[in-house]
C-alpha cells in the first residue's frame, strides 16, 4: 500500500509537469480571459466621492453643497439611496411611490451635475444583510472611490441606523478580491467618513471637518426641491404640519430655506474656525460636517485637505 500510494505522487507529479489537461495552471489565454481582481485608483487627479443614504433624499440633505462644490470643480459625485423610498408617504406606495422617487432622484442629481443611483431595496426593511453588503460594495469599487460618506448606526430611523452598519462592514472588504469577485476589488481602501447629525447616545457626532457651503446653499434647496414627495408632502405630514407648506414654487423654495437649512451647531462652529480661520469660520451662516470613521483609511490632515480641495489653504 505504501508503494502505491508513492506511485500515485509520482505520477500525479509528473501529469503536472508535463502539462496533462486539468491539472496545469491557466494558460495563457485562459489568464487573458480572466476576470480582472483589483484596480488601482483613479489617475486623472480627479476625485471619486460617493455618497449613502438609506432614502432617495437622505445625501442630499446631509451633503448636497458639498456635493455641489465637488462637482463644480469637476470632481466625480454619486449619491445612492440604499432603499427606494416606496414606504415613505403617506397616501402613496409601492412601486409607483418607488418609480416616483428614483425619478426624484435623478432631477435633484441633473440639477447640481452628480449622478445619482437608487437600489432597489424595500424602504423600511432594510437589514445589514451579506446581500445588501456585497451591493455597497460593487458600487464602492465600480466607483473607484476616495472618499465614502455615510450616516453613523446610531439614528432614530432602522433603515439609517443600518446603513451605518453596512458602510462600516464593507469599509474593509473593498479591498478583499475573494469578496464579491464580480467587481475587481479595490488596491486602496477610501477614507470613510460620516454625516453629521445630533444623536448624542452612546456617543455625539464628532465633527473632524466642515465645509462652508454659504456660496452654493441655493442649489443644494434646488437639490431638495426635486423632491417634491419628501419635501412638500410625506415630511411635512409626518411633522403635522403640512398645511404651513406654501403652494407657490418660488415661496417653497423659501420655506424650505427657513425650515432645512439651519445654522451650525456650536461643535461645527469650532471646526469651522479650525479650517476657515476665526474670522472667516464665524462668518460661515450654513455648513456641512463630516465625521472621520475609524474603519478604511484614516487620513492626516493633508489627505483632509487633499479630499476637501475647496479648504482654504493653511
Amino acid at each position: 500500500m505504501k508503494h502505491l500510494a508513492t506511485s500515485t505522487i509520482v505520477f500525479a507529479i509528473a501529469l503536472f509537469a508535463s502539462g496533462a489537461p486539468g491539472v496545469t495552471a491557466r494558460s495563457a489565454d485562459d489568464a487573458q480571459a480572466a476576470p480582472q481582481r483589483t484596480q488601482p485608483p483613479s489617475s486623472d487627479g480627479k476625485l471619486n466621492i460617493i455618497a449613502f443614504g438609506a432614502h432617495p433624499d437622505d445625501c442630499d440633505q446631509r451633503a448636497g453643497g458639498t456635493a455641489a462644490k465637488y462637482a463644480a470643480l469637476g470632481h466625480r459625485v454619486r449619491f445612492v439611496s440604499v432603499t427606494n423610498g416606496d414606504a415613505g408617504h403617506q397616501t402613496e406606495g409601492g412601486g409607483a411611490l418607488a418609480a416616483r422617487r428614483r425619478a426624484e432622484a435623478q432631477e435633484a442629481g441633473r440639477r447640481i451635475g452628480i449622478e445619482y443611483v437608487v437600489l432597489d431595496n424595500h424602504d423600511g426593511e432594510l437589514l445589514p444583510t451579506l446581500h445588501v453588503r456585497e451591493q455597497i460594495i460593487r458600487q464602492i469599487r465600480q466607483w473607484k472611490a476616495d472618499l465614502v460618506l455615510a450616516p453613523r448606526p446610531n439614528d432614530y430611523h432602522p433603515d439609517h441606523r443600518y446603513t451605518g452598519v453596512l458602510l462600516q462592514d464593507a469599509a474593509y472588504m473593498v479591498v478583499v478580491p475573494n469578496i464579491a469577485p464580480d467587481t475587481p476589488a479595490l488596491r486602496k481602501n477610501p477614507v470613510f467618513m460620516y454625516f453629521e447629525d445630533g444623536f448624542q447616545r452612546p456617543n455625539p457626532f464628532r465633527p473632524d471637518v466642515a465645509v462652508s457651503i454659504d456660496e452654493v446653499i441655493e442649489k443644494k434647496i434646488d437639490m431638495l426641491d426635486a423632491h417634491v414627495s419628501q419635501m412638500y408632502e410625506w415630511l411635512p405630514w409626518v411633522a403635522d404640519a403640512l398645511e404651513k407648506v406654501p403652494k407657490d414654487a418660488a415661496a417653497r423654495k423659501r420655506w424650505l430655506r427657513e425650515t432645512r437649512a439651519g445654522q451650525p451647531a456650536p461643535a461645527v462652529r469650532a471646526t469651522l474656525t479650525k479650517w476657515y480661520g476665526p474670522e472667516k469660520g464665524n462668518a460661515v451662516r450654513y455648513a456641512e460636517a463630516f465625521e472621520i470613521c475609524e474603519y478604511g483609511t484614516r487620513p492626516d490632515e493633508a489627505m483632509i485637505r487633499k479630499l476637501f480641495p475647496f479648504l482654504p489653504n493653511p
